[in-house]
């Protein structure tokens, strides 16, 4: 095939980048798309754990969105997923408590597929492109994207160079930052200004019971701090390796697996930085690095009980009495106190001790703190229309561009700009 057949380029085969494929295969049969990622297999969210929200604003950067636009697209993200939505029970008791307390319990529609799963699904996704004519070219990695006036295109690593009408920049989270060298390159002007900074709580199963009657509940405290991605079941803590550091996550497997009696979930506090701070994806940078420094090249851990006292946890108080149980991700035992921003540990302690009147048990002694997770999120393109369209006949969509904070919302900003797509076709 030449350099010129494609008329889509797609780079990440993520949410984003699926959700703009199926809507243009779906809506314009035999329009040609080329999906590229470094990966073999989609390494985004669809992969680790897979826990999808159907309600907004859950999962969609509000500055881009209204619960409106939002709700339009939805029916069409669970059409493609096709997920099981999972029952809640027994809310209001915790809603009321929360509300005493200032906290706000949002009620969403969720579905899990768990990361023991989920490469069935994205089989299912990929064998339906295929059928519909879309090509994929993975474990190769694009290095550069631009844009003349025969169109758009991008370079390959080794130098090939493709073109196409239009191209998709859906790098997910992890391509934060070959996003923002490409917006820089292009000369697209952007804001990074916002970051999550944050710690995963692990802890038994009776310490966290609200999991047997809402799955991933969404906890809103005062001072910019809320629960996310809660994990129960068979949950397990995990690492997230990046360039120079790592980053703590969790993840699930599917109810066909036997439990292990924990659960985790993070409690993340968003920061919005002001002028003249240049970046907030370089100090997220710069608290992991720090975090992983203190802790040897990992991250850290600490039980509640001993960040009460005031003193660091060590790898005896992680075996012994009220501190049986083992980590899931064993990593350095340590003080939380050394590397979180006091700030960012005043208001996310404040929040746990809120939790714990709402779901009494949590700061259980043997409950443990984990250092840093971190959401590599915030570049914000300057988008030149609603479809996200950054330069000519270019859009970026996804996580990593801001459009979105999880699966729905990325594959709902991938329907959009392939809306767009259509409409200049």
């Amino acid at each position: 095939m030449s350099s010129s057949e494609y008329d889509v380029i797609i780079i990440g085969t993520g949410p984003a980048g699926l959700g703009t494929a199926f809507h243009l295969t779906g809506v314009a049969p035999g329009i040609s798309i080329l999906m590229i990622d470094r990966e073999r297999i989609c390494s985004g969210g669809l992969l680790n754990d897979c826990k999808q929200n159907y309600t907004y604003p859950i999962g969609f950067a509000t500055d881009n969105w209204t619960s409106a636009e939002a709700e339009r697209l939805l029916p069409l993200v669970e059409e493609a997923l096709q997920p099981t939505i999972k029952e809640k029970q027994n809310i209001e008791v915790y809603r009321r408590r929360a509300e005493r307390l200032g906290v706000a319990l949002l009620d969403v529609r969720q579905a899990h597929v768990g990361t023991d799963r989920s490469r069935v699904l994205i089989q299912r996704l990929r064998d339906e492109l295929t059928r519909r004519g879309v090509r994929f070219m993975l474990e190769r990695e694009v290095t550069d994207v631009f844009n003349d006036a025969a169109g758009a295109g991008v370079v390959i690593a080794g130098g090939e160079t493709l073109r196409a009408g239009n191209v998709i920049v859906a790098p997910g989270r992890k391509g934060f930052s070959f996003l923002q060298q490409v917006m820089e390159r292009l000369g697209i002007a952007y804001i990074d200004n916002v970051v999550d900074v944050g710690i995963r709580v692990e802890t038994r199963l009776e310490n966290y019971p609200v999991v047997n009657d809402y799955y991933d509940p969404k906890f809103m405290f005062p001072d910019g701090v809320r629960t996310f991605c809660t994990n129960s079941g068979h949950a397990r803590v995990v690492l997230e390796r990046y360039d120079g550091f790592s980053l703590v996550n969790g993840h699930a497997l599917s109810e066909q697996q036997a439990g292990n009696n924990l659960v985790n979930f993070a409690l993340l506090k968003t920061i919005g930085l002001k002028a003249p701070v240049r970046s907030g994806q370089q100090m997220g940078v710069f608290l992991a690095t720090l975090a992983n420094e203190i802790g040897g090249g990992k991250p850290l851990m600490q039980r509640v009980g001993d960040f009460r006292l005031g003193k660091r946890s060590t790898v005896e108080t992680f075996n012994e009495d009220l501190y049986s149980f083992p980590p899931s991700c064993p990593v350095t035992a340590g003080d939380l106190g050394l590397a979180v921003p006091a700030k960012i540990m005043r208001h996310i302690w404040a929040a746990l001790k809120k939790l714990d009147t709402i779901v009494p048990g949590v700061l259980h002694p043997s409950t443990i703190m984990y250092y840093p997770e971190i959401k590599m999120y915030a570049n914000k393109p300057a988008f030149l229309d609603s479809h996200f369209r950054v330069s000519n006949g270019i859009y970026m969509v996804g996580d990593g561009a801001g459009t979105s904070r999880g699966i729905t919302g990325a594959w709902a900003s991938g329907i959009r700009a392939a809306e767009g797509i259509l409409e200049g076709s």
